[in-house]
């Protein structure tokens, strides 16, 4: 006799695949809308971004009552502490990010994503003393070589995919250990960029290079990435409470998959040899690493069968 999966569990994995898809179309699709924000530089659309997220996520706060459930995890130092962390991990997340599609590095930009299950998996065994299986090692050791290989056809360490990995790996990480609903760890991390976002929007208005308010169109756009930045967040945040890291690094591949046909196909960044060879490295790493998930699954649903059947 096997068991089935609850209704209540079925229904909730179902709205967890569907907000984690969510979350990463809209973030494979990001490319496009930052260059729209041109002339404002990075340190601006960073600094606005944060700026409006706060604001939409106050307005999000009032729809849904839940400045009290806020005010709750405000108070529970180690939650706070969690997710102050993620919003300063996030913030360089999306500076890199700005950065690298604004100049020109989406397909950059792309690699970070896709090796950011890979840093996953080294963050396991380094932070929770986790035991890799020998295609988990294999997958690491074919990620490690194809950064090697692109970083010697750049002459340097491909830096803004490192950063992109490793912010955006330990945001989910810090997020999932504080275990907070997605409103209100979202509306805590943003009040924690507030501050962040005064000084460099006081920076950039100091040099004279404010484009807020002087072009508005380019404005309007700016208001707009409160919600362009919140909407796949929210998602996002739904996604960590009600699916395993496995289902979410599966589904975290079609956010690097569309930057990449962004950055390849409509902006016409080159791809050269060396680091078509890399990005083919890192496609591999990922099959061994998905191929080996699943099969890691099924045996473990084989085994609680087993269990089940022998204690019925």
């Amino acid at each position: 006799m096997t068991s089935t999966p609850a209704p209540d569990d079925r229904a909730e994995g179902r709205q967890g695949v569907l907000h984690g898809a969510a979350a990463y179309v809209l973030w494979g699709v990001f490319p496009l809308y930052f260059p729209l924000l041109e002339p404002a530089g990075t340190l601006e659309i960073l600094g606005m971004r944060m700026a409006w997220s706060l604001i939409a996520m106050l307005v999000v706060l009032r729809m849904t009552g839940g400045f009290r459930r806020t005010l709750a995890v405000v108070r529970d130092r180690r939650r706070f502490r969690l997710l102050a962390l993620a919003a300063v991990l996030v913030s360089v997340n999306w500076g890199t990010y700005i950065y690298g599609v604004n100049t020109g590095h989406v397909v950059e930009t792309s690699l970070g994503y896709f090796i950011n299950p890979l840093f996953t998996i080294l963050l396991g065994v380094l932070v929770l003393r986790e035991r890799l299986r020998p295609a988990q090692w294999l997958a690491v050791a074919i990620g490690a070589a194809a950064v090697l290989v692109i970083a010697v056809d750049y002459g340097r360490p491909p830096w803004i995919a490192l950063i992109l990995a490793f912010s955006f790996g330990m945001y989910g990480f810090s997020k999932k250990r504080a275990a907070v609903g997605a409103v209100e760890s979202l509306a805590v991390e943003t009040g924690v960029q507030l501050p962040i976002a005064a000084v460099l929007i006081a920076i950039v208005a100091a040099q004279g290079n404010l484009v807020f308010g002087t072009r508005w169109p380019t404005s309007l756009l700016l208001v707009g990435t409160g919600l362009v930045t919140v909407i796949p967040l929210l998602f996002f945040a739904a996604a960590t409470r009600r699916l395993p890291l496995t289902i979410l690094g599966l589904l975290q591949y079609l956010a690097p998959i569309l930057q990449f046909a962004v950055g390849v196909g409509i902006r016409h960044e080159k791809l050269p040899t060396a680091e078509l060879v890399g990005f083919c490295l890192v496609w591999l790493a990922l099959i061994v690493l998905t191929v080996d998930s699943l099969r890691s699954q099924r045996r473990a649903r084989q085994l609680a069968r087993a269990a089940e059947a022998v204690s019925v």
